[in-house]
């Protein structure tokens, strides 16, 4: 009986990660029609390949060292865990066809997404002006490096900053946005601008998104894969028997990354309150917006997203409603005070809400167990917030920051202006065309 229920859970625990993997595909679907629509028409292709071609350089990276480094590192830098890497290097029985382990593809393909929608959280606040190569290295620095660092450290089972500082964030408000929406606006502080947003004076101009309907679309497709997002951060069955401490009843459950337990219904009221409360709130501020109010109930779930495996869905729904107050609120402060040119509002929906998310988790959840194993530190407010800045500041802003000043140093982040007042996609139309004249004149001179 036991084989059999082993057997069983297996093949469900495959089953449902690799249904998770085509859901959270549609969090990058609607990254990118989200940006196009965004976007201005002369730059439609260049966001569109932009955004595109993080899925295989990402895959390939995290292939390569990012799968490595979550396993490696959860008390990193104290100590590496070599054993647990080399177990998940891409030359290791589990990285490749194998019978005997049926869940290593499937779970590394789940974390797999999340990197991509790391790297399309900053992809979105810099278009219409980077140069494609530079934020190519920036995607894999922050799909593959930062946030599986971050990951390993708050994400992990035995992370550090679960065990010394009651760290908790069942559904990513830190360990995907907010170092998302920190790295993002540790590039954008290099890279200025886009031509035209603030006038002589400093005012910031509103350069509205040209196709309103393609943004809302978008976003409504990102809802969607945001299911498959927090499903994914769900363990689907586990036996309590299994783990050294004590997890709440006697029989098989489904739990957290953190092993900690919890249902699909207590995720699926949360998400859905917070996104509501997000929405009203958002559409409230803005008078309407239809930007907004979708972008609100982003994040809405965002914020509430750290602790959605306990909150009551009334909770849920509060801080949604909180977190898009003081996004919203501060993305135009910041906009203002200092010349930030975020273009689709990334560092406020994901970086100030999972920020404020973590905080208020801290509060709510004050005392609650971080951890089914013993010895493990409670949730508090002053583990939140020393999370909340390694999450938003020394993984997110700093790396951002960084790269994108040797980037810049190296003169290969931003555009040209004249590319820039052209549009990338006529600039490379005339180089075809160019090309495409050269051959001509040299077909003609043969034929002389």
């Amino acid at each position: 009986m036991d084989s059999n229920l082993n057997a069983l859970t297996t093949v469900f625990t495959e089953f449902y990660y690799w249904v998770t993997i085509p859901l959270m595909f549609f969090i990058h679907v609607g990254f990118c029609m989200y940006e196009v629509g965004a976007s201005r028409r002369r730059n439609h292709i260049h966001t569109l390949m932009k955004n595109s071609m993080i899925i295989p350089l990402v895959t390939i990276t995290f292939f390569f060292f990012g799968w490595w480094i979550y396993w490696a590192f959860p008390n990193f830098p104290m100590s590496i865990d070599w054993a647990a890497g080399a177990a998940n290097t891409a030359w290791s029985e589990t990285m490749a066809t194998n019978l005997q382990d049926r869940i290593s593809g499937v779970f590394w393909a789940a974390f797999l997404l999340f990197s991509w929608t790391a790297a399309s959280i900053v992809s979105g606040s810099v278009i219409e002006r980077i140069n494609s190569s530079a934020f190519w290295i920036l995607a894999v620095v922050i799909g593959s490096v930062a946030w599986v660092i971050d990951a390993s450290w708050g994400w992990h089972y035995a992370g550090w900053m679960v065990q010394y500082l009651g760290y908790h964030d069942a559904y990513a408000s830190g360990v995907i946005h907010a170092i998302a929406g920190g790295f993002a606006l540790g590039v954008l502080v290099v890279l200025g601008p886009r031509l035209g947003k603030f006038a002589a004076d400093g005012t910031p101009r509103d350069i509205r998104p040209h196709n309103p309907w393609m943004v809302c679309v978008g976003l409504f497709i990102i809802y969607a894969g945001f299911w498959g997002f927090y499903v994914a951060c769900n363990i689907p069955l586990i036996d309590p028997a299994g783990i050294d401490g004590e997890i709440t009843g006697t029989t098989w459950t489904a739990t957290t990354i953190y092993l900690t337990p919890t249902t699909l219904g207590a995720i699926t009221f949360n998400f859905l309150m917070s996104l509501s409360g997000g929405m009203l709130m958002a559409f409230t501020l803005s008078k309407g917006d239809a930007f907004w109010t979708y972008s609100g109930g982003l994040a809405g779930i965002i914020t509430a997203s750290a602790g959605n495996d306990i909150y009551h869905p009334m909770q849920a729904m509060i801080i949604g409603g909180i977190g898009v107050f003081i996004a919203y609120k501060m993305h135009f402060y910041v906009e203002r005070r200092f010349k930030i040119d975020d273009a689709v509002g990334a560092v406020a929906v994901h970086g100030y809400a999972g920020f404020v998310g973590l905080i208020i988790c801290g509060f709510v959840l004050w005392g609650h167990p971080s951890s089914p194993y013993a010895g493990y530190a409670e949730i508090t407010p002053w583990g939140q917030a020393i999370g909340a800045v390694i999450m938003f500041g020394v993984l997110g802003f700093l790396p951002g920051w960084i790269v994108a000043k040797v980037l810049n140093g190296m003169g290969i982040l931003r555009i040209p202006k004249e590319v820039e007042l052209l549009g990338l996609d006529f600039a490379d139309q005339q180089e075809q065309e160019a090309a495409q004249q050269d051959v001509r004149a040299a077909v003609r001179d043969l034929m002389k």
